[in-house]
């Protein structure tokens, strides 16, 4: 079965720019959706963005619009989530998750951590 594996985060300072990546472990059907969750320190999980992974139609949350970026590779079987002009607001452990409906909770991967300094 499909299994997500996530990288790319770190400690940042405010305004800076940061990519995580999620690499899935199989081929993924067209009508597959990978999205990028966050849970910070005493806050629900909050949904970041997702992509489907046919016809790369995007969504995100409201917090993240006009700064983030998703992104995916088919041909990679990976999502890319750019994220700029980031906000200490922004730390939070970072999950990759897929699924067959929107919002895609069905996998989950184990999660980065992004720290934004002030």
């Amino acid at each position: 079965q499909v299994r997500l594996v996530e990288s790319g985060g770190g400690l940042v300072q405010a305004g800076k720019s940061l990519r995580l990546s999620c690499i899935a472990s199989e081929r993924l059907y067209s009508s597959y959706i990978m999205g990028w969750f966050r849970q910070a320190p005493g806050k629900e999980r909050e949904f970041v963005a997702a992509i489907r992974h046919g016809t790369g139609q995007t969504y995100y949350s409201d917090s993240v619009e006009g700064r983030f970026a998703i992104s995916r590779d088919r041909a990679q079987n990976t999502a890319y989530l750019q994220m700029h002009s980031l906000k200490p607001d922004d730390t939070a452990i970072y999950y990759c998750t897929g699924g067959s409906r929107y919002p895609p909770t069905k996998k989950w991967g184990q999660g980065t951590q992004v720290t934004v300094s002030s």
